[in-house]
């Protein structure tokens, strides 16, 4: 790797869009080294290293909010590694409640389908028919919460 990339050689390292490299200096998660005086921008090593965090803590389902705190307690010199264990056990809390409330879509599409006689017209369905009457009970709830 060269010691200094231009945004396009950065991103393409990292597999990303330029535009991708310019929203996260937008954010401030990233920031080129240097700028040349045609307002080229050069990024150097730490850079690409902190863009390739960027990127895992992305794929370990890190919003960019939170991997900005990550990357701030990365430079805190007052900060320790408990400080990114619990930040980590939050997002594992989260991951967890959202594979929950996803096996319960699951077994709720299960039951749909297991209702459904796949011969009969579709104004005998049981599965819009219960759509419909999720909707109007939702319909239902917003004009109590209305008045």
């Amino acid at each position: 790797m060269a010691t200094e990339l231009t945004i396009g050689q950065l991103a393409k390292e990292a597999k990303v869009n330029v535009q991708t490299v310019r929203y996260y200096e937008r954010l401030k998660l990233l920031s080129p080294t240097t700028r040349l005086p045609s307002g080229y921008r050069l990024y150097g090593p730490t850079e690409a290293q902190r863009l390739r965090f960027i990127k895992n803590a992305q794929s370990l389902g890190f919003a960019l909010q939170e991997i900005a705190e990550l990357l701030s307690l990365r430079i805190s010199a007052r900060a320790r590694c408990g400080d990114v264990q619990r930040k980590t056990q939050a997002k594992l809390k989260q991951v967890k409640t959202k594979i929950r409330d996803l096996q319960t879509l699951a077994r709720a599409l299960h039951g749909l389908i297991r209702n459904c006689q796949a011969g009969q017209p579709t104004d005998h369905c049981p599965i819009l028919q219960t759509l419909e009457r999720k909707e109007r009970r939702q319909g239902d709830e917003t004009r109590n919460t209305t008045r």
